[in-house]
């Protein structure tokens, strides 16, 4: 039976079966072009930098997600409210003080990031707070906190850079296609030719195979952390109004980024109405159904 310490070890085993995934991926595309180039150093160099990636990946990606969305660490005198209900609400979920963050931005939105709960941040945007009363602003980061003690973060924030990077692979690979892999073409035009044909079919699927990795992150996750930021905070219908709130707002995020929209706790590109199917979340009027239904 699936419990929450299942669900946590679930998502330690799935960030290494990603990184290795993203391993054998990129020395099959150094593989490919070193082939193609008729240059083995090219392998080398994949090699060393998919191993690069992988240690930057856990130990720098939260880094990474905050500058993206142009976040900015503060201290407990520039927002004393907000900085005390993170706070009582860690040591109720019997969680190290995060890092607390703002995000400059009218849209209403937060996630949280970071390897592991002592180096975890949770961030805001100044559309949230502007929206929310204390109760909803209560249920908001404890769904945040909940991501937090199920490890939800360290698989959310490792995927960050290997899907931002399999997508700059695939670009580099179409541009150098077009402009620098005529040589290899010309000394052997048959095989030259069908290492061109797989190269763009390499590069199309890419981002495809990227897409897939985000949607990798079961959307199971938001409801555990809405039904556990729930329990933290005794108050269901806090998180459900909050959540409400939230999906009346149409316009998207300033930074909104594909490669950190599944950290969020609502899609950061607005409310476009996109397949069920290709959302890194679920439906939130499933969310808040589930949250009064408690």
């Amino acid at each position: 039976m699936a419990t929450l310490y299942t669900h946590q070890s679930r998502n330690v085993t799935k960030t290494w079966l990603l990184m290795s995934a993203f391993f054998v991926i990129v020395i099959g595309i150094g593989f490919f072009f070193s082939q193609y180039y008729r240059n083995p150093n090219i392998l080398y160099f994949f090699v060393v930098f998919s191993i690069g990636m992988n240690v930057m990946s856990y130990w720098y990606s939260d880094k990474i997600a905050l500058r993206i969305n142009k976040a900015r660490q503060i201290k407990k005198e520039e927002n004393p409210e907000l900085w005390n209900i993170v706070e009582n609400l860690s040591i109720t979920a019997g969680l190290p003080m995060p890092k607390l963050c703002i995000i400059n931005d009218t849209s209403p939105n937060a996630f949280a990031t970071g390897r592991n709960k002592e180096h975890a941040v949770v961030a805001v945007t100044t559309g949230l707070l502007q929206i929310l009363d204390k109760n909803e602003l209560e249920g908001v980061v404890a769904h945040e906190l909940s991501h937090i003690e199920n490890k939800d973060i360290l698989l959310s924030t490792v995927v960050v850079v290997l899907v931002g990077f399999i997508s700059i692979i695939a670009d580099m690979f179409l541009r150098s296609m077009f402009f620098g892999g005529t040589r290899s073409r010309d000394n052997d035009s048959g095989g030259g030719g069908l290492m061109l044909v797989l190269g763009i079919i390499l590069s199309i699927l890419a981002p495809i195979f990227a897409t897939l990795i985000q949607l990798a992150i079961s959307r199971k996750r938001e409801f555990l952390a809405d039904a556990s930021g729930a329990l933290l905070t005794r108050y269901p219908e806090g998180l459900a109004n909050a959540l409400k709130k939230i999906s009346n707002y149409s316009r998207p995020m300033a930074s909104a980024n594909t490669a950190t929209a599944h950290l969020f706790i609502s899609n950061p590109f607005g409310a476009k109405k996109i397949s069920n199917l290709f959302s890194t979340h679920p439906p939130m009027e499933a969310r808040v159904k589930a949250l009064l239904g408690m």
